[in-house]
């Protein structure tokens, strides 16, 4: 059995927003809406995600490109360093485990081989698991620059797992569900 980490045992896209929300307010673009300031931070992260991959550094560096690039003052390394230190807070965020999910590991645990398989940096993911206390019902962790179709198969045939008889347990259809259907 796979299992996803971000979002699905604890909270985590909530902090993304959260620093999101305060880049907006920092940047006060005079014509930009939110969303708008989104879809360019989208495409940044787009192109940075297949270079740097993902997690807090990597989402304030790609916070300061977006500031660069929208900022309607010129831009200080203060200016910087303030937007690339609403990223870095996330990594300090207290772990929220989502509710029922210790219990629900602990008899998964007991009855199924559990894999963490998660994406992101792979020394801010290991903190989030050890942080987290749940390291302990998982006999496997991988974690992967992209979770995709090539990084499930990869896993499935490392860990010797029946694809008809493998599950992935996870909350996002793009980096968890589809990849792992097709798979």
């Amino acid at each position: 059995m796979i299992v996803d980490a971000d979002d699905t045992l604890w909270e985590n896209n909530i902090y993304f927003e959260r620093a999101f929300d305060e880049f907006i307010d920092f940047l006060n673009h005079s014509r930009l809406r939110p969303d708008e300031v989104r879809s360019v931070l989208d495409e940044i992260e787009l192109v940075n995600s297949k270079t740097h991959g993902y997690g807090s550094k990597n989402f304030g560096r790609n916070l300061a490109q977006c500031y660069d690039r929208l900022a309607e003052r010129d831009v200080n390394e203060e200016d910087r360093k303030t937007v690339v230190a609403f990223a870095e807070r996330i990594i300090q965020h207290p772990m929220e485990l989502i509710d029922g999910v210790a219990e629900t590991l602990e008899y998964l645990a007991s009855r199924h081989d559990l894999t963490l398989f998660t994406k992101g940096h792979p020394e801010e993911q290991k903190l989030k698991i050890d942080r987290s206390g749940l390291g302990i019902f998982f006999g496997h962790t991988a974690i992967v620059k992209e979770k995709d179709t090539e990084s499930y198969d990869a896993l499935v045939e490392e860990r010797s797992m029946d694809r008809e008889q493998a599950w992935m347990i996870g909350n996002s259809p793009k980096s968890d569900i589809n990849p792992a259907l097709a798979v």
